[in-house]
């Protein structure tokens, strides 16, 4: 019974829905079992004990973390009732199968060698394909349907990657091979919001939607200048829909990676700096090596060249993280709401010199060991310099 995507279960809602949630916290070990206060039909009750236990739940699964079960955590927690062979599992184009099942199906082809794409806990096509080459392999009927059979063939079979996660390291290889330079690669930008959704407002009229589209700009002139394809997610007059939506935008680009821009906002305008979010969560299988990689050269380029405070680096498992095939990453700079934030972002200089850190931390990303550069030291006029010099590869090299 999944809530429609309008609704939203909040403190003081009753009904079955309500003990469908907490039939499900119950079983992800996040509420006590027992009787809780209930409605005059018996179902319970979301009180405070289920606010706390929800928050519980979305803490360790990188959610937002805000008590209210909408569809984003509806969907994680439904799923995180199944363990591989709970069901049978197969590839339906109208509707992607999601759970931890499926994310304990996607690690487990990928630890013996079979590509599932990103182990994001969704049986998409990439995860059909690579059950069907694994039946093949073993000589099943490689019909996709992960059912007994298969999964006795699964529990014959030693694992070949141990020590870590062979996604990750299929990840940093792919980047490896992809070469040093940036030319001819796309990325997706996503300024946040956009249309009639303005985002957070605060000090010196600035507007969250109005900034990320302005930084998205100058972000989009420095890569352009590099060879990159820049692809926004929607212009300025559109809001590019909902971040399942926007990831779907994403893929059928077939980007290099995405980069989400916000600003963020606190109700006592003390909260101020800079974070960046990249796929994953503590207790979840799945998590992008080059997004983290990618999240925390941006964070201390940053942090270095606008002198923001650091708010860390975050995983967390937000759609448009999650459902995207290839690295994404969202980077929050600044709360419009703190003053010293709002004064930074308002002039253009600090907008300048975050866009020059999303170029020179991409750059580093596929520079990979061969990076020696000194955090918030390199600048995009050295850039072609620095890759010439390695290893006899000129700036257009791939």
């Amino acid at each position: 019974m999944t809530p429609p995507p309008s609704i939203a279960l909040r403190r003081g809602d009753a009904g079955p829905a309500v003990a469908a949630v907490c039939e499900r916290l119950v079983l992800t070990g996040d509420l006590p079992g027992g009787s809780g206060h209930a409605d005059r039909h018996g179902d319970p009750i979301f009180d405070e004990r289920v606010e706390q236990a929800v928050k519980s739940f979305q803490q360790r699964r990188g959610l937002l973390v805000d008590g209210v079960v909408g569809r984003h955590t509806y969907a994680v927690l439904d799923g995180a009732r199944w363990t591989l062979g709970d069901r049978v599992l197969r590839y339906i184009p109208e509707y992607f199968v999601e759970g931890d099942d499926v994310v304990a199906l996607q690690s487990r082809l990928a630890e013996l060698g079979f590509t599932p794409g990103k182990v994001d806990g969704i049986h998409g096509p990439a995860t059909d394909a690579a059950v069907r080459a694994f039946q093949a392999a073993l000589g099943l009927e490689s019909d996709g349907t992960v059912g007994p059979e298969t999964m006795r063939a699964f529990a014959g079979l030693r694992r070949s990657v141990v020590g870590g996660s062979a996604s990750a390291l299929r990840e940093r290889e792919s980047i490896r091979r992809s070469g040093y330079s940036l030319s001819g690669r796309t990325v997706v930008v996503d300024p946040g919001h956009g249309g009639t959704d303005r985002g957070a407002c605060g000090h010196l009229g600035l507007e969250e939607a109005r900034l990320a589209l302005d930084l998205a700009r100058r972000i989009e002139g420095r890569l352009s200048a590099h060879g990159v394809s820049v692809v926004f997610t929607h212009t300025e007059v559109t809001d590019g829909g909902t971040d399942e939506e926007r990831a779907a935008f994403a893929n059928s680009c077939d980007a290099d990676l995405v980069l989400s821009l916000h600003t963020d906002h606190s109700q006592t305008g003390s909260a101020h700096g800079v974070a960046t979010y990249f796929y994953g969560a503590g207790d979840h299988a799945g998590w992008s090596s080059i997004g983290e990689h990618f999240a925390d050269l941006l964070l201390r380029e940053v942090v270095a060249r606008t002198g923001l405070t650091d708010c860390r680096t975050h995983a967390r498992t937000w759609p448009l993280l999650r459902r995207t095939r290839m690295p994404a990453v969202r980077l929050d700079v600044g709360y419009l709401s703190h003053e010293g934030d709002a004064a930074a972002l308002a002039n253009p200089h600090t907008l300048d010199h975050v866009a020059e850190a999303v170029v020179v931390a991409l750059q580093r990303v596929y520079l990979g060991e061969a990076d020696t550069s000194r955090t918030g030291m390199l600048r995009l006029d050295d850039l072609r310099r620095h890759l010439a010099s390695m290893h006899g590869v000129g700036a257009g090299d791939r």
